[in-house]
């Protein structure tokens, strides 16, 4: 303990060192921080950025764990180190170097009054700090012994977002597979109550921090399970193949590089057996959650693995929205995502397959009119309903084979939570929102729904009970009336990451999230939530959510 103080004291010191004087700041709201209970006097006050990002000095989240900061003047970069980890922060750079790869900024370093001012979040998840901010207090709290971890949401989340494989085949009209798989030693309940955890950017889980370290990651993954039960949650849904790669050892694709650093390379040991493990041994359902056609976050194939799908069938891929897609329109293309899916239904003890909206992409062109000419046998001449005929041979196709091999598997999807909007189908919701699935995305949850293709659907109803375009009580009860009958479950995707970054007065409350859950009281067809996204609940915790959540589902 007296070694911990002192090396506490030497922190303080580096921080007083002259570091000169740059960067505008937003106006000081008074914030007041504390590590594990104690109160920190920072010479320098935390302050949130105009693009809503809390900065506060370095040595705050650094010095609480024995890390030492260093300042080099001339190229104006800040260096904290702890163990085998190294951070390097250069003022006006939007990105840092951890270990010496480079990884994206919110916010760029900032010097203030002669200290080096850091976004909190980047820091904390670096060097395994947990922070929760109340924001009617104004006040951070910071724990030393999490080990947990992830960028800052994405402004515009895409949870589960667009880019999970959508399972298929036609099928029954009455799904076989219950809503709550029954699996040994897992809890059942009919109430869904589940979390999805994003591997993507490394987001939920691992840590960049933790690249390459088995033990450190599977302690995160322990952790997040742990804080995530505590709070009343019942199910994870994991991403599983966040950009065409795994997080399981695969004969198809690649490793992905969320979990070292590097596609390709193994991490030298199977993440997803733990996760399924970890998971189950705390009584908890874990759906195996894929992006179908999306191959990659950006249009760069530099970093690729050689048996990366744009490497290995670069005549598959389109490049659109600054991204790589597989093209749902080719036969091959489609039956290659359904096999990696059934290497995981095969291999694994999951509860089910979670597939989200990533099919088309929404709002930007997409060059397939010779896959249009080259494979449409029924000779359907609009494209649109090509398109939405390619998902639902890939959907159904899906279905029936997890079906085939484990009838116990629930096999869901999480779409957009529009389907159409009444104006452009009598049918639709009365709603005005800017896209829909159905036209957008084509993806026709109708069909899946009617020809019980899926076990479920968890539409993501991303708004609040008060967004005059598309609100969540009129969106949920026309999916209320688009299950009723048909055997299909219906949960609710909820927007938990936009409790307190969102700046809608709506959503400067965690009472917006329970509010709709009370809404979904009402129907007997809503069989549970998913919410979007894990570290948004426990980590973040804004307004305190994972407390309102907890005394909601234990009540």
């Amino acid at each position: 303990m007296n070694y911990r103080k002192w090396m506490l004291g030497v922190m303080v010191l580096l921080l007083c060192l002259p570091l000169g004087m740059t960067g505008v700041r937003a106006a000081a709201l008074q914030i007041t921080i504390e590590l594990d209970g104690e109160t920190l006097s920072p010479d320098v006050p935390p302050y949130i950025t105009s693009s809503n990002v809390t900065m506060v000095p370095a040595g705050v989240v650094s010095k609480g764990l024995g890390a030492a900061v260093e300042w080099d003047q001339n190229t104006r970069t800040a260096t904290i180190s702890k163990g085998e980890n190294v951070l390097k922060l250069t003022s006006g750079l939007k990105t840092a170097l951890v270990n010496d790869n480079a990884v994206g900024l919110d916010t760029s370093v900032q010097i203030v009054q002669g200290r080096v001012m850091v976004p909190l979040r980047f820091v904390s998840e670096q060097l395994g700090l947990q922070v929760v901010w109340n924001q009617a207090a104004k006040h951070i709290a910071l724990y030393s012994n999490a080990e947990i971890g992830g960028p800052s949401t994405p402004s515009v989340p895409t949870v589960p977002t667009p880019s999970v494989p959508t399972p298929a085949v036609p099928k029954p009209t009455v799904p076989p597979t219950p809503t709550v798989p029954s699996i040994p030693g897992a809890k059942t309940s009919k109430e869904m109550k589940g979390a999805w955890i994003s591997t993507v950017f490394n987001l939920d889980w691992p840590s960049t921090s933790s690249a390459g370290n088995e033990t450190k990651q599977k302690k995160e993954f322990d952790t997040l399970l742990d804080k995530l039960q505590s709070a009343g949650f019942n199910a994870v849904f994991v991403q599983v193949r966040p950009s065409g790669d795994s997080l399981y050892p695969s004969v198809l694709v690649p490793w992905s590089k969320v979990l070292t650093g590097t596609q390709g390379k193994n991490p030298g040991y199977d993440p997803l057996e733990y996760m399924v493990s970890a998971t189950h041994n705390r009584g908890m359902q874990f759906h195996a959650w894929f992006n179908p056609f999306r191959a990659t976050t950006d249009a760069s194939t530099s970093g690729l693995a050689s048996n990366h799908v744009a490497k290995a069938h670069p005549e598959w891929v389109v490049s659109a929205e600054n991204k790589l897609y597989i093209n749902p329109g080719i036969p091959e293309a489609r039956q290659h995502i359904i096999d990696t899916v059934m290497e995981v239904v095969k291999g694994y003890d999951i509860d089910g397959v979670h597939l989200d909206d990533y099919f088309y992409p929404s709002g930007v062109s997409f060059a397939d009119d010779e896959a249009f000419k080259a494979y449409n046998p029924k000779a359907i001449s609009s494209k649109g309903d090509w398109r939405r005929d390619n998902i639902n041979d890939f959907i159904s196709r899906l279905g029936q084979a997890i079906h085939g091999v484990k009838s116990n598997v629930s096999f869901g999807v999480s779409p957009f939570g529009v389907w159409r909007n009444k104006k452009a189908d009598s049918t639709g919701s009365d709603t005005t929102a800017g896209v829909s699935a159905y036209d957008d995305m084509y993806a026709d949850t109708r069909t899946w729904i009617r020809s019980g293709w899926i076990d479920y659907i968890a539409p993501q109803i991303y708004w609040s009970l008060s967004f005059s375009a598309a609100r969540y009580d009129k969106l949920v009860d026309w999916w209320v009336n688009e299950v009723k009958g048909t055997g299909v479950k219906l949960y609710i995707g909820q927007a938990t990451y936009k409790v307190g970054t969102d700046k809608s007065a709506e959503w400067q409350s965690g009472e917006q999230i329970i509010n709709q859950l009370k809404y979904n009281e009402k129907y007997d067809e809503v069989a549970g939530s998913i919410m979007f996204r894990a570290n948004d609940i426990v980590t973040r915790d804004p307004f305190g959510l994972a407390s309102l959540l907890t005394f909601y589902f234990k009540s």
